[in-house]
């Protein structure tokens, strides 16, 4: 019978160079702080919706967006992030939350109906 992985181990022969370079973070897309070490990635118009672009964002950022927006709000703005921040609610809140840490995250208000 074959084995189904060799003697040395499953991964023995792959290189181990790239675990040395650190990742160079990569944006939040709507609050444009360099992200942690949790990325969300969210569809801003979406997927019940038809979208299939996907952005980094921290999970706080996300949260407030489906805190404050539908997604037939969301799916009307689209990828234009500058449509999102003119929405009160959410400037307040980018400008609060630019002097904090990469991994901040808290809890935020509910979804007001």
């Amino acid at each position: 019978m074959a084995r189904k992985y060799s003697r040395h181990g499953a991964f023995a022969d792959l290189s181990h160079e790239e675990e040395d370079v650190p990742a160079e973070p990569v944006a939040c897309w709507l609050c444009g702080r360099p992200t942690g070490q949790t990325i969300v990635w969210h569809h801003p118009v979406p997927k019940s919706r038809g979208g299939r672009d996907v952005v980094p964002m921290h999970p706080i950022c996300q949260q407030t967006l489906i805190a404050n927006f539908t997604n037939s709000e969301l799916q009307r703005h689209g990828m234009d992030v500058q449509g999102l921040l003119d929405n009160p609610n959410v400037r307040k809140f980018v400008d609060w939350v630019a002097k904090k840490d990469p991994d901040f995250n808290a809890a935020i208000t509910r979804k007001q109906r």
